[in-house]
């Protein structure tokens, strides 16, 4: 599990199919879970400056790989113990969505982002997203895009500071609400009852 706070911005040493190469000051462990532009990955190898992560089939046909190159958001799995205080990240990405805009608003930025209409029912207003790793609010959901408000900080030590009109970007939408998306499409056939939906969903 992640908590969609970015550790680091790695350097991308090599990317060959299913290998990526990383510099980082981060020390990880062989078989260490690692999310990479919020994809979770298992690291292989240790090198003196880094590390490398493997990347299967399934995972490269559902992020955009084209930005693994230059640097890359990179955040260790969360420790039993620590402090939480992004928002639950699983490291699944769901969709690829695409910067359509980035305006500056003086101390912060809006920057509206569209997705495939299918999973505009797993982003609601005011809900958690990962964008790249990175937690965010949701702040407007339209028919096929949303908006987020970015503050300086995160601009300027993430990749939103390179993301222009037509970049794409990982998107993990809320565990919750897939859960009881899921939940609920599946509620007809299992004639689950909204007492069953409260139940399941306190267990979280």
């Amino acid at each position: 599990m992640f908590t969609g706070l970015i550790r680091e911005m790695a350097t991308v040493k090599s990317f060959n199919t299913n290998r990526l190469s990383l510099k980082a000051h981060y020390q990880a462990k062989l078989g260490d879970s690692i999310a990479i532009n919020g994809t979770c990955l298992s690291v292989v190898s240790i090198e003196n400056d880094g590390f490398t992560v493997e990347l299967s089939p399934e995972t490269l046909s559902h992020i955009a790989t084209e930005k693994l190159k230059d640097q890359v958001h990179i955040e260790p799995a969360m420790m039993m113990g620590e402090r939480f205080e992004g928002h639950i990240v699983q490291g699944h990405i769901d969709t690829i969505g695409t910067v359509t805009s980035i305006t500056d608003s003086g101390n912060s930025y809006d920057v509206i982002i569209s997705v495939d209409p299918k999973f505009i029912t797993l982003i609601p207003p005011k809900g958690s997203i990962a964008i790249d790793g990175v937690s965010l609010t949701v702040n407007e959901v339209m028919k096929d895009s949303f908006r987020l408000t970015i503050i300086p900080i995160t601009m300027r030590d993430t990749l939103f500071a390179t993301y222009k009109k037509g970049t794409r970007v990982n998107i993990e939408t809320d565990v919750f609400a897939r859960y009881m998306h899921h939940i609920m499409n599946t509620s007809k056939k299992s004639n689950l009852s909204w007492n069953d939906v409260e139940r399941i969903s306190a267990l979280y």
